[in-house]
């Protein structure tokens, strides 16, 4: 894994830096008293190199739906541990030996294009009833795996051919909208673009993860400075919560991104299937409600449809 000169380099200075920030501005009492933050990430930070879920597709439901922590602090918590173990996980896929950069070359547009839906996000769609954001993410990353572990969505290509304007128009709807759902919740912009690139550009799926983590590594950071600089809403509470999961991600993201070169990881997806589908029981079950019922219902159907019908068009596709 620290085959790399500059990744061994990033997570020496990564380290020391979490070290200093740790002793200035944190402590082991408040480490040991939230410590379900880290150990949330372990878990989160290993999907989010493994899988095309970002590690706040962990994080935020487990933070927002099972310990009650406000639905606002709960992605912020998302988007700034993911700025440290998204990045770590990008910086040791694109510095790994044999990687061929070039190929990466369309992420410097995507990125200011899902940013652009972020801030618009942020700007028009935060009065949204916390039940429908919790309802939309939870059947979002519940219906998503589903599709993604069952059905035969095998690419070949490493790279998107991004040849007409038909395709351009497509990825700057989807970047915008995945940008729109990484305000509400911090992640989701990966999953979205990953459908896209293995259903339209019909990429290879590990190949269409990479490019999926690097995406929301960079969202991740940029929705972070536009939280602490430009809206100046990150309290002292929320940077101590980061630091308390900070050295766990910077690990276990890279690792995730690791075995994803060298396992199948169809078993390791049944088990977030498992885990998503009771994340969104015990949504409903606790105490339950005719409008969350209904709200789930309706997303489950709906993203549900989208995901198995792009899917199975890049399964026609490629039969053709």
């Amino acid at each position: 894994m620290f085959r790399s000169r500059i990744f061994t380099v990033w997570f020496a200075i990564a380290l020391a830096l979490w070290a200093l920030l740790f002793w200035q501005f944190n402590s082991l009492q408040f480490l040991a008293s939230h410590w379900y933050y880290p150990a949330v990430m372990v878990l989160g930070a290993f999907v989010a190199g493994l899988t095309p879920e970002g590690g706040g597709a962990v994080a935020f439901p487990m933070l927002n739906v099972f310990l009650q922590v406000d639905r606002t602090l709960a992605r912020d918590f998302s988007l700034m541990i993911q700025s440290i173990g998204m990045t770590s996980a990008s910086i040791f896929l694109l510095t790994r030996p044999g990687t061929q950069l070039s190929r990466f070359r369309p992420l410097l547009w995507f990125a200011p294009v899902c940013f652009a839906g972020f801030v618009t996000g942020m700007l028009t769609l935060q009065a949204i009833p916390v039940y429908l954001i919790q309802a939309f993410f939870l059947s979002l990353i519940t219906t998503f795996v589903i599709a993604y572990v069952f059905s035969e969505h095998r690419g070949t290509r490493q790279a998107p051919a991004i040849a007409s304007l038909a395709d351009r128009t497509w990825l700057v709807l989807i970047l915008f909208l995945g940008g729109l759902c990484a305000s509400l919740f911090g992640t989701g912009a990966d999953i979205i673009l990953y459908t896209l690139m293995v259903t339209r550009f019909r990429m290879e799926e590990k190949a269409a993860t990479h490019f999926s983590i690097i995406l929301m590594a960079a969202t991740s950071v940029l929705g972070f400075a536009w939280r602490a600089l430009v809206q100046d809403d990150i309290s002292a509470f929320q940077v101590r919560t980061w630091l308390c999961a900070w050295p766990v991600v910077l690990f276990m993201a890279p690792f995730g991104a690791y075995m994803l070169g060298k396992i199948k990881v169809e078993w390791m997806l049944r088990a977030i299937v498992i885990l998503n589908i009771l994340q969104l029981a015990y949504f409903n079950l606790n105490k339950p409600s005719l409008e969350k019922t209904a709200a789930s219902i309706v997303f489950c159907i709906l993203l549900g449809a989208i995901f198995f019908i792009s899917l199975r068009r890049m399964v026609a596709r490629k039969a053709a």
